[in-house]
């Protein structure tokens, strides 16, 4: 006889550890299978946290090196790789076993294997050592995320043709090394391995940088990573990638039908992600997926079978961990008879590089196709005393309001811990917040946040400090 569990969660991300858990909160008895061996799914072992750890740790190994300017002598930086890598690999040991423990603490069953469907209410579960158990299941949630895209004949092999996974475990730093694609991840590992001593290019399709982001944001960044040194060809075509003697050899085409080799010794391929469905039996069940082969769901992350939802990377919308938190609570509630919900308006999306990237709501371009007319307010982080203080003062700080209601429609921050700055206007938006809200809340002095209030009394042309 097989175990019965009123909820099972297929997949151990971020999306679905914290849909189990939510999901026993409520009272129902749940399992949750995870097929990698260790729970957090990619953010958590080959994405967002051991990259989070490099950008840090090559970041404080950049400002090292620039010590003496400000006063502070050091006889000699030495790079120990080895060590880096085993402070990032012990970062994610303790996260995971952590994620173990809150499972383990709210009563919620760990199965590690892959699961899939034998019928909507039936899981098999496939060891590593390819023993397959079967459990019941009132409820079903597929949480499995995404894995990395490579370019049309172009096999990863994660050694000098890499996706994010490969570029986390170099064992040296490469002497030149491509990025294939402009977006958040290609740029966040170009600037670990760039302030590593690697030379790094980018090549991109588009002619800007970050698409989908505040346009006048995604141009400033580009001057800042220049500035670093970081070489950029925009508009250009991977036609080929081939291995040689001394590496690998990407070639290009640019708009006007240029082509160009460009010689390294690892190319980082980030062109995107896709949903991680394979092997689910999806078509077994009768499951649907839309043209981009993310399962379709409705408002209350429903598939066409009534016991069986989906949330985060694997349905639409943009593949960020914290909105497959939020969706995985949000199902759980509704499963217990709840009202969960996510609100898509707010979710924001955050670039580790130095400085920081942030963006939350409506970008300029997205309101003028709308026909929406706003205001704009911006602070320059050359006139915020903290920033200047400590000499990070890159940046500003972009905010966008009705022009008839004030009410924050869009925020779009670049510049030092803008990261952390974004949740103060997320929770703003959440109320309905106008700028004058933001503007006439007292903050701390001397902070980077004062950069956000700034901005907010912008919109209304009453600045202070600029």
């Amino acid at each position: 006889m097989s175990d019965k569990f009123q909820a099972v969660v297929i997949g151990g991300g971020p999306g679905g550890y914290v849909c189990a858990i939510r999901l026993a909160q409520l009272g129902l008895k749940t399992a949750c299978i995870e097929s990698r061996g260790s729970l957090g799914g990619t953010c958590l072992n080959v994405g967002c946290i051991p990259s989070k750890s490099l950008l840090n740790l090559s970041e404080e190994f950049h400002k090292a090196q620039h010590l003496s300017s400000k006063g502070i002598e050091i006889s000699e930086i030495k790079l120990n790789l080895s060590k880096m890598m085993k402070n990032k690999d012990k970062a994610v040991t303790v996260l995971t076993k952590g994620v173990e423990f809150l499972l383990k603490k709210n009563n919620v069953t760990y199965f590690k294997g892959i699961g899939s469907f034998k019928s909507k209410n039936e899981i098999s579960i496939m060891d590593d050592k390819k023993n397959e158990i079967f459990i019941q299941a009132d409820k079903v949630i597929i949480a499995t995320g995404s894995v990395p895209v490579s370019l049309p004949g172009i096999d990863f092999d994660e050694k000098v043709i890499v996706s994010s996974t490969g570029a986390l475990k170099f064992e040296k730093v490469p002497k030149k090394m491509i990025v294939v694609g402009g977006g958040y991840i290609g740029l966040e590992m170009g600037s670990v391995w760039s302030r590593l001593g690697s030379e790094v290019h980018v090549i991109e399709f588009l002619d800007h940088i970050t698409p989908g982001m505040d346009k006048e944001i995604s141009n400033e960044f580009m001057k800042i990573l220049k500035k670093q040194k970081i070489n950029f060809h925009m508009q250009h075509k991977v036609e080929k990638i081939s291995k040689s003697d001394s590496g690998v050899i990407v070639s290009t085409k640019d708009k006007d039908g240029t082509l160009k080799d460009f010689d390294c010794d690892k190319v980082l391929i980030s062109v995107g992600r896709k949903p991680n469905i394979n092997g689910l039996n999806l078509e077994k069940v009768g499951i649907e997926l839309d043209e981009k082969q993310r399962v379709k769901t409705n408002k209350s992350f429903q598939t066409n079978l009534d016991n069986v939802f989906a949330i985060g990377d694997v349905i639409a919308g943009p593949m960020l961990a914290h909105k497959a938190e939020d969706e995985g609570i949000a199902v759980a509630e509704n499963i217990a008879g709840q009202s969960g919900h996510v609100n898509y308006d707010t979710i924001p999306g955050v670039i580790y590089t130095t400085p920081e990237v942030a963006s939350i709501g409506k970008t300029e371009e997205q309101l003028k196709e709308k026909n929406i007319n706003y205001k704009i307010g911006k602070f320059s982080f050359m006139a915020n005393s903290r920033a200047k203080a400590i000499d990070d003062a890159e940046g500003f700080v972009k905010i966008l309001a009705d022009k008839k209601t004030d009410k924050v429609l869009g925020a779009h921050l670049i510049g030092p811990h803008v990261g952390e700055l974004i949740a103060e206007i997320g929770v703003a938006m959440e109320f309905g917040a106008s700028s004058e809200d933001i503007a006439r809340t007292c903050h701390a002095h001397p902070t980077f946040s004062e950069a956000v209030k700034e901005a907010a009394l912008s919109v209304d042309k009453r600045a202070i400090h600029s």
